[in-house]
């Protein structure tokens, strides 16, 4: 009966939340970062890449008007990758100022911390929702890599010929090493969050792990029961009500697999895996792959000993 309850709870205004004067100072420096990200969403998908130039510059290596143009706009790119590299920064701080009230010893349950910090609970929601969004982007934009390639060799090319090499000043080498790092990674915005989180715990070793982990488990938990009950269903006004509910509930499983010592697999986990998968597989095919390779290649315990075999085929059904 409690379940229940929870979801109506948060289901209905969690999503237009109003801050608490309690919650008001740590809610308006995460709104700050909430409000960049929408732009970097659109920046990075209107991201072409330099592909042509590249090309052309490649192909014709004596063409020194080529090189420039290919140079001048990888320099340019490279601007928008850095950004989005310290945006991730700015997202890292953001979730580690929201999980220390959500986590707090303040209330008796998760349930309670969600129902009274509902304006932290969509904040939280809306940066996972960027996250796998963010993830889903530069998946199918290999661009990102090539251009940063391209810029590295070429600027190494200019050092040892001792050009000067205008832009350079935009990344140094320890920044290019970090930015190389962080999109070398398949979901970079998803790593830093579990990386994230994974300090939080072990930073805060008198909280006890299950304030965190329970904190995600209801969240997956509200999110499940909000996209699989058809009065709830009903009343969300838009598919991108749905897909937000359906990132949010793929971020925390995530994150729970990262933070869990067995992780969100397991047969302890308070995560109700087959219900998860059943609410995704119920979905439109194309709108939700990006979602299951979240789950099949970015958690940490899929392939354990220990995970149950019907999750695991569930999940690995075409």
């Amino acid at each position: 009966a409690r379940h229940r309850k929870t979801t109506q709870d948060l289901g209905g205004p969690i999503w237009d939340a109003q801050p608490t004067d309690a919650e008001r100072e740590v809610w308006e420096q995460v709104d700050l970062v909430l409000k960049d990200a929408r732009g970097v969403l659109d920046e990075l998908q209107a991201y072409k890449g330099a592909g042509q130039e590249i090309r052309e510059a490649i192909q014709n290596p004596s063409d020194e008007a080529l090189q420039e143009a290919a140079w001048a706009a990888v320099v340019h790119l490279v601007g928008k990758l850095k950004k989005f590299y310290q945006f991730s920064q700015r997202l890292e701080a953001a979730l580690h100022s929201l999980l220390g009230p959500l986590t707090s010893e303040t209330y008796d349950d998760p349930t309670q911390h969600l129902e009274r910090e509902q304006a932290l609970a969509k904040q939280f929601a809306e940066i996972l929702h960027f996250t796998l969004r963010f993830d889903e982007l530069k998946m199918t934009n290999p661009a990102i890599q090539n251009d940063f390639s391209y810029y590295r060799r070429t600027l190494s090319r200019m050092r040892i010929n001792n050009t000067p090499a205008e832009g350079e000043n935009e990344v140094n080498n320890e920044m290019a090493n970090r930015i190389s790092l962080f999109y070398a990674d398949a979901t970079p915005m998803l790593k830093t969050l579990s990386d994230s989180t994974t300090k939080f715990v072990s930073e805060n070793k008198n909280l006890p792990i299950e304030n965190t982990t329970d904190c995600l488990s209801t969240m997956a938990s509200v999110c499940k029961v909000m996209l699989e009950t058809p009065e709830y269903r009903s009343r969300f006004t838009s598919e991108e009500t749905v897909s937000f509910c359906l990132r949010v509930m793929v971020g925390v499983i995530i994150l729970y697999d990262y933070v869990h010592p067995v992780g969100a697999f397991s047969k302890s986990s308070k995560i109700d895996m087959k219900g998860c998968i059943k609410v995704l597989r119920d979905q439109p095919p194309n709108s939700v792959e990006g979602l299951l390779n979240a789950l099949r290649y970015t958690t940490k315990h899929l392939n354990d000993e220990s995970t149950n075999k019907t999750i695991k085929s569930m999940l690995q059904q075409q």
